[in-house]
């Protein structure tokens, strides 16, 4: 009997019709995703295209920084604090005139010791640094000791520099020996005048030297080369610059906080006969220009032009009224009610070449004279520029420092 194949034949053709359907769908499903892939790709590449555009736009390179803006008003901005701060009180010195020794030699009598205050500050900051402060009120906790020094005036001179192993003869009334080469250093034994010691070792302005089986450090302007033998008499015999030399390195931007290297004579020379000194202020005071040098390393010729330019040559009534040549502690607010007070003109001179020393020209902790450390509360750098942003409210009070500078090294 024959089949019938007309069904099979159908249920063929049906089932061709449903994977066709199914390929088809499949096939727009997929094409679907891939553009919607495409078109997400095209969406993100155009965001960042749009991103990069706009960094561009505002690039540093073509327009300030919103936080550039903002630091440079931040750096203009000026503000003012009331502080309380304990502060030295600083020692003045005493210079005393000893003919017993040798001319243009200093001897160190007593040593002088800061005191403490407890000051009210009015302190003006500009970007959080400080340019300027005043004194409002001031209390005393410690006194200071006066330093005391005496000046050879005697026709002879002994210029030996001690070494190692010499004897050297205590001149001050009383020394005291450390443990450390610093004034704040332990006390090891406390040496009365006239009293001989070895010298072990030099270092800076201090000697390490030997007292019976003690071994400590003692400030070098305390101490004198000793020799029971030796001969006193004689011319003295010191070395003494050119102009030439003296000026080689003479300039706006010189470094202050060096001996300008002027003799004594040269001092007197400078500081001389000038029309302009009319009350002689500065005639009868130019070896302590000299002895300020000598002992603090601060150029001379400095202190001395600032000097002349506060107080017009000696004329001002400060200068006359309180011997202050330098209008030292003259704030704005009452110049004459503030300034300082001075017995004589030499403690001025000695008091600011310590000043400029230990707050303007040298950095905080540098080592200065007496064993003593820098402060560097003002210090901005060792030259005229550097010394006036914060000594003097004249933006033009370098310039004319630096006219008497030039005006005194002319005249050697």
């Amino acid at each position: 009997m024959r089949r019938d194949r007309k069904p099979y034949i159908i249920i063929s053709v049906v089932a061709f019709v449903i994977i066709m359907v199914l390929l088809i769908v499949i096939s727009f499903l997929a094409n679907r995703k891939n553009s919607s892939i495409i078109q997400k790709d095209d969406l993100t590449k155009t965001n960042i295209t749009i991103l990069t555009s706009d960094l561009v736009k505002h690039s540093p390179s073509k327009e300030p920084h919103i936080m550039n803006i903002i630091s440079q008003n931040e750096s203009d901005i000026i503000t003012e604090k009331i502080e309380k701060q304990e502060i030295d009180l600083e020692f003045t010195t005493q210079y005393k005139n000893n003919n017993s020794l040798a001319k243009g030699k200093m001897q160190t009598i007593q040593e002088g010791q800061d005191g403490k205050q407890n000051a009210v500050l009015k302190s003006i900051y500009k970007g959080g640094e400080l340019i300027s402060q005043e004194q409002i009120s001031t209390e005393i906790t410690r006194v200071a000791i006066d330093k005391i020094v005496e000046i050879g005036t005697a026709a002879y001179s002994n210029n030996y520099v001690p070494v190692i192993g010499d004897k050297l003869k205590v001149t001050s009334v009383t020394m005291a020996v450390r443990v450390e080469n610093t004034i704040d250093a332990n006390k090891l034994i406390t040496l009365n005048q006239g009293d001989i010691v070895t010298l072990k070792e030099r270092y800076e302005d201090w000697y390490y030297i030997e007292y019976g089986s003690y071994l400590g450090w003692a400030p070098a302007d305390c101490l004198l080369f000793y020799d029971p033998n030796a001969n006193t008499d004689g011319d003295e015999n010191i070395i003494q610059y050119t102009k030439e030399q003296l000026t080689q390195d003479f300039g706006f931007s010189m470094l202050l906080n060096r001996k300008s290297g002027l003799s004594l004579e040269q001092f007197k020379q400078v500081l001389s006969n000038d029309e302009k000194d009319v009350n002689k202020v500065f005639e009868s005071n130019a070896e302590y220009f000299y002895y300020a040098e000598q002992q603090y390393n601060v150029n001379g010729l400095f202190v001395a032009a600032v000097g002349i330019h506060e107080s017009g040559w000696g004329t001002s009534s400060i200068s006359l009224n309180k011997k202050n040549l330098f209008g030292y502690g003259a704030y704005d607010r009452d110049p004459s009610g503030m300034a300082a007070t001075f017995e004589s003109y030499a403690e001025g001179i000695d008091l600011l070449a310590r000043v400029f020393m230990k707050y303007y020209l040298n950095p905080e902790g540098t080592p200065i004279y007496g064993g003593e450390n820098a402060v560097g509360t003002y210090y901005r750098g060792a030259t005229l520029t550097a010394v006036n942003t914060c000594y003097a409210t004249d933006p033009n009070w370098a310039n004319g420092v630096y006219k008497w500078m030039t005006y005194l090294y002319d005249k050697l």
